[in-house]
């Protein structure tokens, strides 16, 4: 038998995907791959409660479906146009014998965020792990481009609502609990066409070691992972296809990471037994890029 460690993963050039952000996972071509058939679960999150922001599509649902498979219930919040990519993740978490929950809403209400938190909490009794995961993006030309209302609204979702989310989930959280960020590799090099995307994401790499500083007396570990291009459905959405045709070739590696080679380095953080003594850290996932994160 084949070793599905060894498997191809899809490469550019890629077809056009004809999608609007923030874009639907079912209607990717081909479709992210989530379901990491390598990867060995090991009970390793049994009976712990995780919230991920994000959690319909991409890295947010194999990292949702790897939970469930370490034993972990798990919250996704997601926008309500995702609704049907958030059914998907939850039926998968299903067929991993775990729970979950779905909580529609946009991150950039504070409200929301308190809510969420509440909803959680109120549905599972606990909550052990925070993956803030959910972002915005939109390329411009240049600074000139960037209006008002984009940029309010980037920092709003990108980093604005990742620090309310940890406020409120702090609130719950024991000793040996875990927040998780996303970060890009946007935050350690920049992008030209990415200003106030890359801004936040430089914000949260510093957001996370800053966190991590402030919980370490209470036993709450913070960590970041760094991706570069990952094939999700946050890039097709908002790039020509020109562009998408040759998304992720700069790698090393000639091609984007699938979500699948993303989202076990969330369970490493997440897992006291394996990372429980390191917090403060970025953890850069870039296909043979080498770089001081």
């Amino acid at each position: 038998m084949k070793n599905p460690s060894s498997r191809r993963q899809p490469q550019p050039p890629f077809p056009p995907q004809d999608l609007t952000p923030p874009g639907q996972e079912s209607r990717m071509d081909p479709r992210p791959r989530y379901e990491a058939p390598a990867y060995r679960a090991a009970d390793k999150l049994r009976g712990r409660v995780a919230l991920v922001t994000g959690g319909d599509s991409g890295i947010g649902r194999a990292v949702a479906v790897l939970f469930a498979r370490e034993g972990a219930d798990v919250a996704l919040v997601f926008l309500d146009v995702e609704c049907d990519d958030a059914r998907q993740t939850r039926e998968a978490i299903e067929e991993a014998g775990a729970s979950a929950l779905l909580i529609p809403g946009d991150i950039s209400d504070p409200g929301f965020c308190r809510q969420a938190v509440e909803d959680t909490v109120e549905r599972f009794g606990r909550l052990d792990v925070l993956v803030n995961n959910a972002a915005y993006q939109k390329h411009r030309p240049s600074l000139q481009d960037i209006s008002d209302e984009q940029l309010e609204h980037t920092f709003n979702v990108n980093i604005l609502g990742y620090f309310r989310m940890a406020r409120h989930a702090v609130q719950h959280m024991q000793p040996g609990s875990a927040i998780i960020n996303t970060g890009s590799i946007t935050g350690l090099e920049g992008s030209a066409h990415l200003l106030d995307y890359s801004a936040t994401k430089g914000a949260i790499h510093a957001f996370t070691k800053s966190l991590a500083s402030n919980l370490v007396d209470q036993g709450i570990r913070v960590n970041c992972v760094a991706p570069g291009p990952v094939w999700t459905p946050l890039n097709p959405a908002e790039r020509s296809d020109e562009e998408i045709e040759q998304f992720g070739a700069e790698t090393p590696m000639g091609r984007p990471a699938q979500p699948e080679e993303v989202a076990p380095a969330y369970v490493f953080f997440a897992s006291g037994a394996d990372s429980g003594f390191i917090s403060g850290h970025v953890l850069t996932v870039l296909g043979g890029d080498t770089i001081a994160g």
